[in-house]
């Protein structure tokens, strides 16, 4: 319906030409400050054109499995640490602050660990690894959160918090899941360490297979992930995941309503 002024929020707005150049900017008829169009997104104050931030937002929209900062790099003709900084900023963005209803049905809980150079041991007890907690609804949405440490005290606060009291949890037996049929409608397990995957209804193979996805972008087209950076990973894996059901065009549309008010500083 028109431009409306990010500062006062007035609709009386002139449209300016940049003396020499091709650029035009907005001022507002009432505080008499200037803004572009781009204000409020994280594509403000970048000397990319938008051109190539759509086309980024497209490639990681499509790409099952991610698209490495150097792949953009070749094929934007940026420098990699613009596409770098781009990429990290449209995770950012990704990240789904909307979805505020919890998680109902039947839940899967597991988690994995992610990182890491030493050899030997692996899962639970693995070092300089970080560990990555995902809650998965059967045919439905993902959530995963990287956690500290692996403790009942971590884990229980993120299930009471994200998932219905009237759901059906699905978890393996592992003590830090204890007591959660008191305060769920079911909770079922199945014990990995005695080679039982399925019993019935009960599994966690859907998380396990998000949790593929992920290891397979991870290792096979970032190859590195610093765990400073992981989360913006997951909320890079959790959109495709969620969004998976319609097709690259529509996902790419979903990403970039998503870009408003959400700018990631390179600081």
């Amino acid at each position: 319906s028109g431009p409306i002024c990010p500062h006062c929020d007035a609709t009386k707005i002139y449209r300016l030409e940049v003396a020499g150049t091709k650029r035009r900017v907005l001022k507002c008829g009432v505080c008499r400050k200037q803004f572009s169009i781009t204000v409020g997104t994280i594509f403000e104050d970048s000397h990319i054109p938008l051109t190539k931030w759509l086309t980024t937002i497209h490639l990681l929209c499509a790409s099952k499995k991610g698209m490495s900062a150097h792949q953009l790099h070749r094929m934007l003709g940026i420098t990699y640490k613009s596409a770098w900084f781009m990429a990290h900023r449209i995770r950012h963005a990704m990240r789904q602050t909307a979805f505020t209803d919890k998680l109902e049905g039947i839940v899967e809980a597991d988690e994995t660990y992610v990182g890491g150079k030493t050899h030997g041991i692996t899962g639970r007890g693995a070092a300089n690894k970080t560990p990555v907690f995902a809650l998965v609804e059967r045919k439905g949405r993902v959530r995963s959160f990287t956690v500290p440490r692996v403790t009942a005290k971590n884990l229980k606060t993120i299930i009471r918090e994200k998932v219905d009291r009237g759901t059906h949890l699905m978890t393996e037996k592992f003590s830090a899941y204890r007591g959660l049929s008191k305060e769920f409608a079911g909770h079922e397990t199945v014990d990995h360490s005695a080679k039982e995957y399925v019993r019935g209804r009960a599994h966690v193979n859907t998380a396990e297979g998000y949790f593929c996805l992920l290891k397979r972008g991870i290792i096979g087209t970032y190859h590195h992930v610093g765990s400073p950076h992981l989360h913006r990973y997951l909320a890079e894996f959790d959109f495709r995941y969620n969004a998976r059901k319609i097709t690259d065009g529509l996902r790419s549309l979903l990403a970039v309503q998503l870009t408003e008010g959400k700018r990631l500083q390179y600081r």
